[in-house]
């Protein structure tokens, strides 16, 4: 049981730097003066909940999944039907992630140092970084849903 609620915080934080990154693209598309400052808090925001889930999930990895032990979920999913739900989605996810926490890093670092609501430029660039933050978590939550249900379906036998 502590082991299945240890994940929930890793998921949960995803879900809210996806949310701060929409939040931000929302704010750029409509900039002005007067929500910089908003748009500024969000652009931080994404920043700390996908570092959050980025260090919860790999203190997980490293604790229960990817442990080389015959009851880990990567050997329960490897022992059953669904191997490819680690083989592609895990082994993705694995790589994906760096895109995610650099283009987190760099979020602010447009939004603090530009006044987006000056450039057109900027505020399609902020945009830009905030929906591919948006479309790549929204992936990662996807894949984490296929390697669950790995997961799943080995412990059920399949059926």
């Amino acid at each position: 049981m502590w082991k299945e609620l240890t994940t929930m915080p890793h998921v949960m934080f995803g879900v809210f730097g996806i949310l701060c990154a929409l939040w931000v693209a929302a704010e750029a598309a409509n900039s002005s003066e007067a929500n910089w400052r908003r748009m500024k808090l969000a652009s931080i925001g994404t920043t700390i909940f996908l570092w959050l889930s980025y260090l919860i999930g790999g203190w997980w990895y490293v604790v229960y999944y990817g442990v080389a032990v015959s009851n880990s979920d990567k050997s329960i999913i490897l022992a059953g039907p669904w191997k490819w739900s680690h083989t592609f989605f895990m082994e993705t996810k694995e790589h994906f992630f760096f895109m995610l926490i650099l283009l987190s890093i760099l979020l602010p670092i447009v939004v603090f140092r530009n006044p987006v609501f000056k450039e057109r430029k900027i505020r399609n660039l902020t945009i830009v970084i905030a929906l591919t933050i948006v479309v790549l978590g929204l992936g990662m939550e996807g894949f984490g849903a296929m390697i669950t249900k790995g997961v799943k379906m080995s412990l059920m036998g399949g059926r």
